[in-house]
């Protein structure tokens, strides 16, 4: 498990690019037969991947976390970004498609990641955080029938925003958060651009209340998002590619613009769990 530690606002302003990326950039995520794993002080939020392709992976916790199992203290939250796959929580397995997400709750002891076919594995993108209480694992699908341990998203948390004319037209899907899948803290959505739009969250905010991780995917090779963060009279950006995930900090923008349209999985971590506690930030006011 790789080791991030937080960074001041003071310090950030005087990093060069490689700094930067150094800090906050996570690239490299999604690698066969593997699980790749950051751990970030900044709210002690775990990013990252499993990839099963010729066989199972077992979620371990690994001596970061001093547990005997990875949830022992945690909450997970799952979305598959790949083919089918299945995810094993103590003994049920999950059928987990594309698009689809799962949340796990405290306690769980055994996680395995599964691929249903090798030559189109399953990309699982995993953020995890600290957890008080158990919330029950749930399968979260986007359309369906809603059972016993799988929850459909509502259509009231599936939001149309922006127009072509500002070039923001996307779909949020939230997956977890309040009403429709509890957790303590994390909070996790999907972000889709429509053909033609190319930026995401503009105006931006920042929200000290909490920290926020993207992961931008659905991207050719030979696309980029310039990823905007910083304090917003002291901004800076970072080049991200398909595939790669951004840490923001509590005091950072996070907004992004594209070569082309994209989308982007985002997870959040803090005080609390208001999504539209916002700190908006005047288009005026960014230097």
């Amino acid at each position: 498990m790789e080791l991030r530690t937080a960074s001041s606002p003071k310090d950030s302003r005087y990093y060069d690019t490689t700094r930067l990326r150094e800090e906050y950039l996570i690239d490299d995520i999604f690698n066969a037969d593997e699980i790749k794993l950051v751990y970030s002080h900044i709210d002690r939020i775990i990013t990252g991947s499993a990839v099963p392709v010729r066989g199972e992976l077992a979620l371990t916790a690994g001596e970061e976390l001093r547990a005997e199992h990875f949830c022992d203290r945690r909450e997970l939250g799952v979305i598959n970004i790949g083919g089918a796959g299945t995810v094993c929580v103590d003994g049920r397995t999950y059928e987990v498609g594309p698009r689809d997400g799962m949340y796990i709750g405290m306690g769980t002891k055994e996680i395995v990641f599964a691929s249903k076919d090798s030559a189109a594995p399953a990309k699982f993108y995993l953020n995890s955080a600290p957890a008080h209480r158990v919330w029950p694992t749930v399968l979260i699908k986007r359309e369906g029938t809603p059972a016993e341990d799988v929850v459909i998203i509502k259509e009231e948390n599936k939001k149309e925003l922006g127009s072509s004319e500002e070039a923001n037209h996307r779909v949020i899907n939230k997956y977890i958060l309040p009403g429709q899948v509890q957790s303590c803290q994390l909070e996790m959505g999907m972000t889709e651009l429509k053909p033609g739009s190319v930026w995401n969250t503009m105006p931006c905010h920042t929200h000290d209340r909490r920290m926020e991780v993207y992961l931008y995917f659905d991207m050719p090779e030979d696309a980029v998002v310039m990823h905007f963060m910083g304090e917003p009279k002291e901004t800076r950006h970072i080049i991200m590619r398909n595939e790669q995930a951004v840490i923001s900090p509590s005091w950072s923008i996070h907004s992004g613009c594209g070569t082309r349209a994209y989308t982007f999985i985002w997870g959040m971590v803090g005080e609390n769990q208001d999504f539209d506690d916002m700190d908006d930030c005047a288009m005026q006011d960014l230097m």
